[in-house]
């Protein structure tokens, strides 16, 4: 198996069962003129976060890591009329863009792009008394991982649900030696998915257009 394999597996899929849809579309052009980085997730993988929130019936909806708002237009079309969505991004650029992005899709009125450190405008989520939020989405720097996974459990509720991506880093997941911060950020977030008495998780690995990588899925099985 090969990279334009499991890429051209992605442009199949993608083909067959992701719609062209001109607000995603212009959202990864914008992003890339801009020159953020193509960390997004592939269309394939934004439909999945769109139909595990719709499975979830989120009304609510947290996102931590906004970069060009693609994921962001994913999830917050699968809210209701009155659902919300708040979106952390540290970078400004990047929140430019994504606010950009998330109007041309016209959903201004739907999500909040929250500008600052995600460590430091999560205390302020709680502090305004959001949450609990229905569904929580982890994409943003690996080495705070289990910084946001201990701030995602105090935002969430019995049946919330809790997604992680980038977990397997090209197979370096599996390297307890391993030096890069965001490695062993993502090892020390899985560990604190199997100790927590509060959740039932597990995580796929994951093939296609974005690389060899993998997604966490968590539920919240007890209050606090």
């Amino acid at each position: 198996m090969t990279q334009e394999q499991w890429t051209a597996v992605d442009r199949y899929i993608t083909d067959l069962l992701v719609p062209p849809d001109p607000a995603l579309d212009a959202a990864l052009q914008a992003s890339a003129a801009a020159g953020l980085p193509p960390h997004d997730v592939s269309p394939n993988q934004g439909k999945l976060l769109l139909l595990l929130a719709q499975i979830q019936g989120a009304r609510t909806i947290l996102e931590i890591g906004t970069l060009g708002g693609y994921s962001t237009i994913w999830l917050a079309r699968s809210l209701p009329a009155d659902g919300r969505l708040i979106t952390l991004e540290a970078d400004p650029k990047h929140a430019e863009v994504a606010r950009a992005n998330i109007a041309r899709a016209g959903l201004s009125d739907v999500v909040e792009v929250r500008l600052g450190r995600a460590l430091d405008t999560l205390p302020q989520l709680a502090g305004e008394g959001h949450g609990p939020f229905d569904l929580i989405f982890i994409d943003a720097d690996k080495a705070s991982n289990p910084d946001y996974f201990a701030w995602a459990l105090k935002l969430s509720r019995r049946g919330s649900l809790i997604i992680a991506d980038n977990v397997v880093r090209n197979g370096a997941v599996v390297d307890a030696a391993s030096s890069d911060p965001s490695v062993q950020g993502v090892r020390r977030f899985n560990e604190l998915l199997a100790d927590s008495p509060r959740v039932s998780a597990t995580a796929i690995q994951t093939v296609g257009s974005k690389g060899y990588d993998g997604f966490a899925i968590a539920i919240v099985t007890a209050d606090q």
